[in-house]
């Protein structure tokens, strides 16, 4: 039997507490490590975008967030004229990158579920409406009623095998209806891959998270106002999706006494004027719901509502209306608060 005197026993004991000290201040350290947010700042696409990281890999994550926003911005950007849109635009024929094709895809395969409520071919009026440069005047009857005739999707002649792309002589397209959609996909996938378990990316508007916040708990997102005297319509919390809104009030100017806003109607050509204020989807896929955001905001209330109906199982929405009334599909009940009147669809 091993006796200690009093003197070991003292230096053992002090040992194990400068252990126990040690291994505590690691475990503090590797819990604040956890839950610190590492924030980059990066101006893409128009728009301010600010990307949240928590936890382990935040530099690597961070520099993957930066080089693909800044690749995509001069891929898709159309005042670019090394980018691949603009050369489409010109030249009207090429071979097309896999994330050009990947845009292409979703936004034909919206455009035909929608009767063309969105459609990537109202470039020609966006830039006559002078929302690409920030030009903005209200364009003659007759400059629109030529203009629109060469706005239809079905234009398009897209062969996904192939990857060629083709558009007739005075067709364009912008994505900037769906580009921030995909961008936030296309960042969730890298990222997870990476082995980040925690963030919350807010593209100019489009948020898209990964995971749950590092307590645990779901991501709370508030849904910007339109009105000067309240900031959000309301709070949804979400884990693993995005959240896309639309609205009137995001880019407009003011004419001769009336406002026009830039989500323009594909069939008349003018800016939207219906029931809607604002359109929020809430989806697992990005670049979905970045297109159907401006779709069913094109569509009106009936309309959007109609189409989740059909397609229930791929988003849940949030409305709302200019009566300041918010209508959301059943998806959200329980997830969605608000001050405003909430009515749930079913």
């Amino acid at each position: 039997m091993i006796k200690f005197s009093n003197k070991s026993t003292k230096i053992l004991i002090s040992a194990v507490s400068i252990l126990l000290v040690i291994a505590l201040i690691f475990l503090i350290y590797k819990e604040r490590e956890k839950n610190a947010v590492h924030e980059g700042v990066i101006y893409a696409m128009d728009t301010v975008m600010n990307i949240n990281i928590y936890g382990q890999n935040y530099e690597e994550g961070l520099q993957i967030c930066d080089s693909e926003i800044t690749r995509l911005d001069n891929l898709l950007s159309t005042g670019n004229d090394t980018s691949e849109v603009f050369y489409l635009n010109k030249e009207k024929e090429i071979t097309c990158s896999e994330d050009v094709a990947k845009l292409l895809k979703v936004s034909l395969k919206v455009s035909a579920e929608t009767d063309g409520a969105f459609d990537v071919t109202i470039y020609p009026l966006m830039k006559a409406w002078g929302f690409t440069n920030k030009n903005y005047h209200v364009p003659s009857a007759d400059e629109i009623s030529h203009l629109i005739t060469n706005v239809n999707y079905q234009k398009i002649n897209f062969d996904e095998d192939a990857l060629t792309v083709s558009l007739p002589e005075n067709t364009e397209i912008d994505f900037g209806g769906i580009a921030k959609g995909y961008t936030g996909e296309l960042l969730y996938d890298k990222l997870k891959n990476l082995g980040v378990k925690s963030a919350m990316l807010n593209l100019g508007g489009n948020v898209q998270t990964i995971g749950s916040k590092p307590d645990g708990n779901a991501w709370k997102v508030g849904i910007k106002s339109p009105y000067d005297d309240i900031p959000y319509i309301g709070v949804v919390e979400i884990l693993e999706k995005s959240v896309i809104t639309s609205g009137g009030y995001e880019r407009y100017f003011e004419e001769g006494g009336k406002i026009y806003h830039h989500i323009l109607d594909p069939k008349t050509g003018y800016p939207v004027e219906n029931d809607l204020e604002s359109v929020t989807i809430v989806c697992d896929n990005g670049t979905m719901g970045d297109a159907l955001s401006t779709a069913l905001f094109v569509l009106g209330k009936d309309g959007a509502i109609d189409y989740w109906r059909n397609h229930s199982n791929e988003f849940d929405f949030i409305l709302l209306d200019k009566d300041k009334k918010i209508t959301c599909s059943s998806g959200l009940n329980g997830a969605f608060t608000s001050d405003l009147e909430v009515e749930y669809v079913y």
